[in-house]
């Protein structure tokens, strides 16, 4: 289950994958096909949550990881580089590794 907090003891990956808006859902495809087939079996692996712009042109990955080790560990499964491989020939890919630094609640009224 996705948790975000400063003390969670997670390292976040936020993937912005950019496609044309046709291609969009088939991105959405690929992706969930990948997690579900190897990664989400992965040591290590915590949570991911897949997001699309209501615009069309943009697809964006939210995982959790216990670690960055855990994560490299994942990428050398070759499962799910079919998948991954026919997204990038219709998305362009921007990887980001994160940490919560700040995280907010409504205020009590």
């Amino acid at each position: 289950m996705t948790l975000i907090a400063m003390d969670a003891g997670v390292l976040t990956f936020i993937n912005v994958f950019t496609v044309d808006p046709a291609n969009q859902e088939r991105v959405v495809e690929l992706l969930a096909s990948a997690t579900d087939v190897s990664v989400r079996h992965a040591p290590g692996f915590v949570s991911c949550s897949l997001h699309r712009s209501l615009d069309g042109t943009k697809v964006t990955m939210y995982a959790q990881w216990r670690s960055e080790e855990d994560y490299q560990a994942m990428r050398s499964d070759p499962k799910p580089l079919p998948y991954l491989q026919e997204a990038l020939t219709i998305a362009t890919f921007e990887p980001g590794m994160y940490e919560v630094v700040r995280t907010f609640e409504p205020s009590q009224a």
